[in-house]
C-alpha cells in the first residue's frame, strides 16, 4: 500500500489516523510523506528478505541471533500496536468509540470515523501480522543443529539420499 502511495495512488491514505492538518498534508502528496512512503516501501521489501532469510538455507548467512531479534522485536512491536500500547488499537479505539477517552475537540467525528477504520481493519492486520513474526521466531528457535542433522538425514544438504550418522 505505502509502495502505491508512493507511486502515486490514494489506497486508503483518507483513513490513516493522523490529526487533520498533517492528514492534508498526507493528501496533498506532501514531499515528507511521499519520502516515508519510500522508506516504508523499503522497509516492506527488507521484511519480505528477513521473513524469507527465517524459512531458507541461504538463510545461514545471516546471523540466527540477529534473525532472532528481528523477528521477536517486530512481532511484539507490532502486537502491542494491535493491542492499543501505543495509542492505537483496540484498548485506545474502543475507549474512544465508548467515549470512555474523549476525542479531540472540533475533531469528533474524524476521530470516531478512524477509530472505527482502525479496529476494524488496521489492529487485526497489525495483530495478524506480529503473529506472523513471534510465529517465525518461535520457529527459528527451536532450530539449529537439530535442524541441519534433519537436513542430512532427508538429503537436502547436497548429498545423496543417504543419511550419516555421527
Amino acid at each position: 500500500m505505502k509502495l502505491a502511495q508512493a507511486l502515486g495512488a490514494g489506497a486508503l491514505a483518507d483513513k490513516d489516523p493522523l490529526p487533520p492538518g498533517l492528514r492534508e498534508r498526507l493528501l496533498a502528496r506532501d514531499p515528507l510523506f511521499v519520502t516515508s512512503h519510500w522508506l516504508l516501501a523499503g522497509a516492506a521489501v527488507a521484511g519480505i528478505i528477513v521473513a524469507l532469510a527465517t524459512v531458507r538455507p541461504w538463510g545461514a548467512v545471516v546471523p540466527r541471533r540477529l534473525l532472532l531479534a528481528v523477528t521477536w522485536t517486530l512481532g511484539i512491536f507490532m502486537i502491542a500496536r494491535a493491542v492499543g500500547v501505543v495509542g492505537f488499537g483496540f484498548v485506545g479505539d474502543t475507549l474512544l468509540l465508548t467515549g470512555v477517552r474523549p476525542a479531540p475537540p472540533g475533531h469528533a467525528a474524524l476521530a470516531g470515523e478512524l477509530a472505527r477504520w482502525d479496529l476494524l481493519l488496521w489492529s487485526p492486520f497489525f495483530l495478524l501480522w506480529g503473529a506472523c513474526w513471534v510465529a517465525a521466531g518461535w520457529r527459528l528457535g527451536g532450530r539449529g543443529a537439530l535442524t541441519a542433522k534433519a537436513l542430512d538425514r532427508s538429503g537436502q544438504s547436497g548429498e545423496s539420499g543417504e543419511s550419516r550418522e555421527s
